[in-house]
């Protein structure tokens, strides 16, 4: 990029020269009323990346593309030095174009010549590619053009396009090509709102481009005359700041507009002047801050002020302190004058409705609903916003990290910016170009001018966490939501559970399959069994007097519910000892076991006594080597014992035992004492304790091979301790997935998810927003983890690891 002195000095060579009226350079052939003027120093280059590009190739079939296949027909001239073609404004696509002419110019097997005289001068008129080009020699310049009158006038008018000589000047001669951009442009705007037509915002727009396959590259710079007529002296005697609103902007709007500046104040004047605003008043919402834009949806857009001092920023909204709801931790607040930014910062500000607002750190964000808000907090919340997406990242580190003017387009709002731009109705697939980037740098009396259009690689990884929906049942959800498998598409879905005891079965795309109002809470988690024996999968749980089993469609199964006197006191155990889906359904009542069979039947055979006191834990069903072990729990006594209900191994011990469950641990058992002893238990019975160091309140969860402990704010995995924040925890969770161990735990205190991996390192991005325990599988077909948590109190949210 050059600086402002050469283009002065450029200036001041071109006046002292102006006396010497003969042209006798190519850029003095330049037409005066181009609209578009390209500089190629590499014309084979200039083609062969314009054909081969996939972003102007998504163009084909539109007018405006075929207008500029004329263009093909210099793929015929053959020479280094730079071309200068000028593009008019007109409906015909007249372009003309100069250079230094050689005697190889254009290959001569390919054109059909014919020398003609047009007003006394005289042409060639070369048929190349079935289009026709006039041409004529003018000392060492050829110059030509499609249209006879107007290579005339070029070749026989004194003038010469000096503003077009000053912008060429300070090109890049290693560009492939420039570009310059007239205000009289077939182009309407640049921009995503409408309101911001190339017209008003400057006099002309000069680039420098660096094409290939999938990405277009663009710099350079734009200078208006008059600081009255064009929006970019709006910025005047103001600085560039660091563009943030996309460190707020959610990744699932329609993308953003960020303008920003070191003093309202003058922005604000400079604005006024060029609305012609008599109204001299400040708003006081405005007046500490350095940045504000409108993030792009498809109906209302959102408005964010960005304050250096949100202390003084709140101080003026004192007066609108009525609120409408509270989302995580989040106040929103009404706000009385919906139009205001609207009517004072025309024309960056189109379709805002200020309905509402609420404040995030140094953020004040305005919305048409309550609704519009929750949408941002849950983004900010859970870094989804566009500065925590890589693709956003990729692209933002090719510009300035401060800009005036930041627009930033998702593929479906470039598609309608071009839309506009072209008259078309075609959509434009531009999915692969996540993020597009344009941006404007005052810089005195001009500014820079950067832009990215970039295409994803097809092999890129995302590596961030993206909210897959966010769905709110009717009342408070009771229980954690867990995924089911969906037996007909081999996918999960999820059931929860709200504090009216209704059952719910979602899809995993946020749509409820069915409800079910059951008698009571659910015990645990829900088991799938396949009773039936073909493939289709039933859902098998406990409350607190019955014992359901659901079919596919949230109906009870013959014999089902069962209906219990006693109350059962823990989850229900399904067992399949053989996995030959001959289930044994173990219900726990204070101090008995009882046990049936998939009818609803009770198993005879297993002869089990009633516990001395009240059963801890689940019965847990342990197969080492050929041999089956029922573990049933409680304080003084662990039992274990054989299918049949007879004792198999009687531990050596008289500890007093924890109410965490028992799990199979390098080929032998293992849980904790009351006291927080690690207890490990062989096949034999022999017993070894090991002081971990536990409290009594702890947790324990185990394979075979790995174990993890919580005691308070320690997390154990393995042989490794991580001290985590002081706060309230769930208990740890662990899941093998695709030969890999994860371990989640939720602080619910400050409402973050974290997930570990078996090196007790946490993955990438965590943590993310949620209040309970998470379950983690893969739910859908991408071979990407998902894992679902709840909000707020009705909330459940379901997020993918990418």
């Amino acid at each position: 990029m050059k600086h402002l002195w050469q283009l002065l000095l450029c200036s001041i060579l071109l006046i002292a020269c102006n006396n010497d009226s003969k042209k006798n350079k190519s850029t003095d052939f330049i037409s005066e009323s181009a609209s578009i003027v390209f500089s190629v120093n590499n014309i084979e280059g200039f083609t062969s990346n314009l054909s081969n590009n996939s972003f102007l190739n998504s163009f084909k079939n539109t007018n405006t593309y075929n207008q500029y296949k004329t263009l093909n027909v210099l793929k015929n001239i053959k020479t280094k030095h730079p071309i200068y073609i000028g593009i008019e404004n007109d409906s015909t696509f007249t372009f003309s174009f100069s250079t230094k002419y050689t005697d190889s110019l254009i290959k001569t097997d390919s054109v059909n010549r014919k020398n003609i005289s047009f007003n006394k001068l005289d042409f060639t008129q070369l048929t190349l590619d079935k289009s026709i080009l006039y041409t004529t020699k003018i000392d060492s310049i050829i110059i030509g053009s499609n249209n006879k009158t107007l290579l005339y006038n070029l070749a026989t008018t004194k003038s010469k396009a000096k503003h077009f000589q000053n912008s060429i000047a300070i090109q890049d001669k290693s560009a492939a090509f420039s570009v310059i951009i007239n205000e009289n442009s077939a182009i309407k705007t640049p921009f995503f709102n409408q309101k911001l037509t190339l017209n008003s915002f400057t006099n002309y727009i000069s680039l420098d481009a660096d094409v290939s396959q999938d990405q277009i590259l663009l710099n350079g710079i734009t200078k208006a005359t008059d600081s009255t007529k064009s929006l970019i002296n709006v910025f005047k005697n103001t600085n560039a700041q660091s563009n943030a609103l996309a460190n707020i902007a959610p990744s699932n709007s329609n993308g953003f507009l960020s303008i920003t500046y070191n003093n309202y104040l003058t922005f604000n004047k400079n604005l006024n002047t060029f609305n012609h605003t008599k109204d001299t008043l400040v708003n006081p919402l405005l007046k500490h801050s350095i940045e504000f834009g409108e993030v792009y949806f498809n109906d209302s857009n959102l408005f964010i002020i960005n304050s250096e001092d949100i202390i003084a920023t709140k101080e003026a909204l004192l007066n609108q302190q009525n609120i409408a709801e509270d989302y995580r931790n989040v106040t929103i607040y009404n706000y009385s004058n919906p139009n205001i930014f609207n009517d004072s910062l025309s024309p960056f500000i189109i379709n805002v409705t200020a309905n509402n607002y609420c404040i995030l750190d140094q953020f004040v964000v305005f919305g048409n609903s309550t609704e519009a808000l929750e949408n941002v907090i849950a983004n900010y919340q859970n870094q989804t916003t566009f500065s925590s997406r890589e693709y956003y990242k990729n692209v933002v580190s090719k510009v300035s990290t401060d800009a005036s003017v930041l627009q930033v387009l998702t593929p479906e709002s470039l598609s309608h910016t071009f839309q506009q731009n072209l008259n078309s109705a075609k959509d434009f697939n531009f999915k692969d170009y996540k993020t597009s980037v344009l941006q404007f740098i005052y810089d005195r009396d001009f500014a820079h001018v950067n832009a990215v259009i970039n295409k994803a690689k097809q092999n890129y990884r995302d590596q961030t966490i993206s909210e897959v929906f966010n769905i709110s049942l009717e009342n408070e959800i009771l229980n954690n939501p867990q995924f089911v498998t969906n037996h007909q598409t081999k996918q999960k879905e999820i059931i929860a559970q709200d504090i009216n005891n209704k059952l719910y079965l979602i899809s995993n795309n946020g749509k409820i399959i069915w409800t079910k109002q059951i008698d009571g809470a659910i015990l645990g988690r829900v088991n799938q069994i396949d009773m039936y024996k073909n493939g289709r999968l039933q859902l098998a749980f406990a409350t607190k007097n019955h014992i359901y089993i659901l079919d596919r469609n949230g109906k009870d199964v013959d014999n089902f519910p069962l209906k219990f006197k006693d109350e059962i006191t823990q989850p229900l155990a399904v067992f399949d000892y053989d996995k030959r889906k001959k289930y044994r359904l173990f219900v726990t009542q204070n101090n008995s076991v009882l046990v049936y069979d998939i009818k609803g039947k009770p198993v005879k055979g297993f002869d089990f006594n009633k516990t001395k006191s009240p059963i801890l834990t689940t019965p847990k069903h342990i197969r080492i080597g050929t041999k089956d072990y029922i573990v049933i729990k409680t304080e003084n006594k662990l039992h274990i014992v054989s299918r049949r209900g007879k004792t198999r191994v009687t531990p050596k011990t008289s500890l007093t035992f924890s109410n965490q469950p028992v799990f199979e641990y390098k080929n032998g058992f293992a849980t904790t004492s009351k006291e927080g002893k690690l207890v490990l238990i062989s096949t034999n019975g022999s017993v070894q304790t090991q002081n971990t160091n536990l409290k009594p309140n702890h947790s324990i969860v185990s394979t075979t091979q790995t174990m993890v402990t919580q005691s308070d704010n320690l997390l154990n995995i393995k042989d490794k301790t991580l001290e985590l924040d002081l706060a309230n925890y769930t208990n740890a969770n662990l899941f093998y997935i695709n030969n890999k161990i994860y371990i989640s735990i939720t602080d619910t205190q400050n409402q973050k998810v974290l997930l570990y991996d078996s090196n007790a390192e946490l993955l990438k991005n965590f943590p993310v927003y949620g209040t309970s325990a998470i379950d983690l599988d893969q739910i859908d077909k991408d071979n990407k983890l998902e894992f679902v948590t709840k909000g707020d109190k009705n909330n459940i949210l379901v997020y993918k690891i990418n």
